[in-house]
């Protein structure tokens, strides 16, 4: 399908945890979608001109973007590599969006006490096979699970594909392990499995990903999805800091910086920004601005206090660039392959 000649296609997902998720997750980034009612499977960004969004069920998602409905979609980075085809223009632009987050984990029944570890499956595995038998594994990821076990040495299995409620899978009897996503493990707990100490196939979450051959057909198309990535990482750069202010009473700004930088690792970013302050109360006053990570802020607080700051103030950084877009400039080897 031939891109959008006024603009770029979006592709969101219209079920699951990560349709809401996703929504909120553009508002964040300036790039709000407008959609006129859940009945509708199209909608807009009014903050980029030209931009549709089309809403697809989370798993074709992924085909979609492939096949070039759009140049853009937000999927799990799990179902994007279980679905990619091998040599597609599909590509992962940005792998964490924040959100979403899980993991793929081989899990065995609470009674297989002498099963911890991926090695003891191997074991177990060959042991099934001598008694004439397979290990079943229930999964909805054939692709990833069977990549997995046999890089771990596990050659002889069956993969149960289960469209259902997988973790009851043992219970029921069709299969003898599990191998699922799973965010907290409560429902694993609950169906009387856990994962294997060693079993985590993937850790995934949301991920933005794009089909390289459309993008690089215009350099219409190109400013566009350049707009998209800088606002996106941006944002993602700059949600874990926060810019503090505060006023000092001291004789000169260097004699406030030289205080700061007495504690370089509290000191921002960058160092701070000294300006001076002009009150009634005279002379001798100073602003003090730093760009700080979010881990440390209380302890660059209680620095500032140990060097006379008062009226200490905080923001949220909205959006922090860098020299470089690195999702922009990781794609443009891309197109040009």
């Amino acid at each position: 399908m031939e891109s959008n000649r006024n603009g770029i296609r979006f592709i969101l997902p219209s079920d699951g945890i990560l349709h809401e998720s996703a929504i909120e997750f553009l508002r964040a980034c300036n790039l709000t979608v407008k959609r006129p009612s859940a009945r509708r499977y199209t909608g807009l960004i009014p903050s980029l001109d030209g931009a549709t969004v089309l809403f697809q069920r989370t798993a074709d998602v992924t085909s979609k973007v492939e096949e070039g409905s759009a140049e853009l979609g937000i999927t799990g980075l799990d179902r994007f590599l279980e679905y990619k085809r091998e040599a597609s223009d599909g590509v992962v632009l940005i792998e964490d969006l924040g959100f979403g987050h899980c993991e793929l984990v081989v899990a065995a029944p609470n009674a297989w006490l002498d099963v911890t570890s991926i090695g003891d499956l191997a074991d177990l595995a060959l042991e099934f096979r001598q008694r004439g038998r397979q290990l079943r594994i229930a999964t909805k990821y054939p692709r990833l699970v069977q990549r997995y076990l046999l890089e771990n040495g596990i050659n002889y299995f069956t993969l149960v594909m289960a469209s259902g409620t997988i973790e009851a899978a043992p219970a029921a009897g069709f299969a003898d392990l599990v191998a699922d996503l799973t965010a907290s493990g409560e429902t694993l707990r609950e169906n009387r499995l856990r994962p294997l100490e060693d079993g985590t196939i993937l850790v995934s979450q949301a991920c933005l990903i794009g089909n390289q051959a459309i993008i690089g057909k215009s350099p219409h198309t190109l400013r566009r999805v350049r707009a998209i990535l800088e606002m996106v990482a941006g944002y993602l750069q700059a949600r874990s800091h926060y810019r503090l202010s505060a006023n000092i009473r001291a004789p000169s700004a260097e004699a406030i910086a030289s205080k700061v930088l007495e504690r370089p690792d509290l000191a921002g970013l960058q160092g701070p920004t000294v300006s001076k302050v002009y009150n009634v109360d005279g002379e001798g006053w100073y602003a003090v601005s730093l760009v700080v990570a979010q881990d440390k802020l209380l302890d660059v607080v209680d620095h500032l206090r140990k060097v006379g700051a008062t009226e200490i103030s905080t923001s949220q950084v909205g959006y922090m660039f860098k020299v470089r877009c690195f999702a922009y400039e990781s794609l443009l080897p891309k197109l040009e392959g």
